[in-house]
């Protein structure tokens, strides 16, 4: 039985690691023994770590304030709306670059930084925990763009001004279903950032 079990949770572990093998081959295996660059990759897992529980804790506001907290029963809803995942493919390719990687999680934060103004009016009363997380994020950005430009990466500057048009909704009940989807896919894209920044630092 012992035996057993030591062989499913290996199994586990194989598939729980499957999507990240290809970064075996990523180009920053000189830095693996890099202090400044380890201690980019931990300060800033910690960052992400801290966006991904204000994310959640937006989450169950939601769920308390408007009764939106299971996304298979709004599935159907979500078809109306224009609500799209921001792109984060760069991060688990085989021909994984920590150039694009970076520059795909910025972009990432840029946008659903804009999409907060979403939640900010779904939730007036929280408003300042929808700002800090919006400046967490704004840090998070700069941290990436600056350990950027110490590895001589190409960096991409955004604008100081939102240019990004907020999403717009039909109805109120879209709003409210639209606000749970961008959180849910915040969270989605906040937890794949997680998982480069961390198998970054085993290279």
């Amino acid at each position: 039985m012992c035996f057993l079990t030591r062989g499913l949770a290996l199994l586990l572990a194989v598939l729980l690691w499957a999507p990240w093998w290809a970064l075996h081959g990523a180009p920053l295996t000189e830095l693996s023994g890099d202090q400044d660059f380890q201690l980019f990759l931990q300060r800033n897992l910690e960052f992400t770590r801290k966006i991904r529980g204000d994310v959640a804790a937006l989450q169950r506001l939601l769920c308390d304030t408007l009764q939106l907290c299971k996304e298979d029963e709004l599935l159907l809803v979500r078809q109306d709306l224009d609500i799209t995942q921001a792109p984060l493919e760069q991060c688990h390719r085989r021909t994984f670059q920590a150039e694009t990687c970076f520059s795909q999680i910025r972009a990432g934060l840029h946008v659903y930084h804009s999409s907060l103004a979403t939640i900010q009016a779904l939730l007036p009363g929280h408003a300042g925990l929808v700002e800090t997380l919006q400046l967490d994020m704004a840090n998070l950005s700069s941290n990436i763009q600056q350990q950027m430009e110490d590895l001589g990466l190409a960096t991409v500057t955004y604008p100081t001004e939102n240019q990004d048009p907020v999403p717009t909704f039909s109805s109120h009940f879209h709003h409210q279903v639209g606000g749970f989807f961008i959180l849910a896919n915040f969270q989605r894209f906040l937890e794949t950032a997680y998982r480069a920044l961390r198998h970054l630092t085993s290279l």
